[in-house]
């Protein structure tokens, strides 16, 4: 190994970031709802289904492709990615061209789908074996790209749109993305067998003493512990995609902000989401990462309770944007969780079956909030059902600590 040159892990963690940043831009899909409806006379709510196809592929393909990801290594992954999200991406403005929207669901529903999945979970696992000392830095880092991607891409598109049309727009996104994606995951690689951080004492090889487990995905399947972390992704993503979804018109009516300033306010929210991602996975490094995921809990039920209620804009500010922080703590704290939890064998895949829960959470919150609104007249009445699945989310975040105490109590016993 000694005659090896061992490349620079934040460098590979900046890479991890560009391929982040590149498929985060999914969630500045909104940008397009209006001009392509105004183009076309589609509805929002069809053009509106193309995010949510895109969600879904992400979901499905992270799930399925997970031993891609851990048998070809971040590299090929990458690279994959690169292909699916930026022929999607590209291919959209060809549909766009065609004025059809079936072709807009295959490219950027199912193709960019397939990209965003595999580019989600390609350089997670990796980033964790180079970071052993500060897995939920490593994690939040590259999640923490996702998040803040709207935040870049918004203004962009808006200016694309205006200067060079629609069918442009997604041509310059699709092969800008494409080459971010591919310079990136031309540097990512797993790190040298044996190889350790300068001044770190533990193990960094697959096999971590301090890990609860050294399971396969398939093991992974057969614990209790696996499905408590996919009830705890599913409630925190959501009743926090149910918030996001219906963030403007809840402060419309909570507090009775104007269009314009809601529509900020949702802009500066996005960067809660993203702080919130690098912000909650670093300080589990400390804490540790059922506490964390303790107090995400406790957190919400509160403010679930007391949203509906805020009628001072300042704390319904406050209260949004602690929301949007734990949302966004909650994927950036998971892969390192999945670390301590089951070892790094597998760690792509374990986590690409865990954001099933994100899959099916992407379509049950924004339906259940939009079901309660017309249900009850108001958004705030869903928040306080919202309150009580945060509850059964401490609950079982409870129990799982009672699972990692007594399994440590076994590893000890075999020992």
């Amino acid at each position: 190994m000694s005659n090896q040159k061992v490349k620079n892990r934040w460098l590979i963690a900046l890479c991890a970031v560009g391929i982040h940043i590149s498929i985060g831009s999914v969630y500045a899909w909104s940008n397009f709802t209006t001009p392509l409806g105004e183009k076309f006379g589609w509805s929002s709510s069809q053009v509106q289904f193309t995010f949510s196809l895109a969600i879904l592929f992400l979901g499905l393909s992270a799930a399925f492709l997970g031993w891609f990801v851990e048998k070809y290594g971040p590299r090929v992954a990458g690279i994959t990615a690169a292909i699916f999200f930026g022929i999607g991406v590209a291919g959209s403005g060809f549909a766009v061209q065609m004025g059809s929207l079936w072709l807009l669901y295959i490219f950027y529903g199912v193709l960019g789908g397939v990209g965003l999945g595999v580019g989600y979970i390609a350089p997670v696992s990796t980033l964790v074996k180079w970071f052993p000392d500060r897995r939920g830095l490593a994690t939040g880092m590259a999640i923490m790209g996702f998040g803040f991607a709207a935040a870049i891409a918004s203004p962009v598109m808006d200016l694309l749109i205006d200067s060079v049309g629609i069918a442009m727009t997604f041509y310059i996104l699709g092969i800008s993305y494409f080459i971010i994606m591919i310079l990136s995951s031309l540097y990512i690689e797993r790190p040298p067998e044996g190889w350790k951080p300068e001044g770190f004492e533990g193990d960094t090889g697959e096999e971590n003493k301090k890990d609860l487990a050294y399971l396969s995905a398939r093991e992974a399947l057969k614990t209790k512990r696996f499905y408590y972390l996919w009830i705890m992704l599913f409630i925190n993503v959501t009743c926090g995609i149910a918030v996001i979804s219906a963030a403007k018109p809840l402060a419309v009516e909570s507090v009775g902000m104007s269009t314009g300033a809601a529509a900020t306010l949702v802009g500066v929210m996005g960067i809660f989401n993203g702080g919130g991602r690098i912000g909650w996975a670093s300080l589990s490094d400390y804490i540790g990462r059922s506490n964390t995921y303790l107090i995400f809990f406790i957190l919400q039920i509160g403010l679930f309770i007391l949203l509906p209620w805020t009628t001072v804009t300042a704390l319904f500010v406050i209260f949004l944007a602690v929301i949007y922080t734990c949302y966004g703590g909650g994927f950036s704290t998971l892969p390192a969780f999945i670390g301590d939890l089951f070892g790094t064998k597998e760690l792509g895949a374990i986590h690409g079956f865990l954001l099933t829960a994100w899959a099916a959470a992407g379509l049950v919150g924004p339906i259940f909030a939009a079901w309660m609104k017309d249900t009850t007249g108001s958004y705030e009445s869903s928040l306080l059902y919202f309150a009580g699945f945060f509850v059964i989310a401490l609950i079982v975040s409870i129990l799982t600590k009672i699972d990692i105490r007594k399994k440590r109590k076994e590893n000890k016993a075999n020992a």
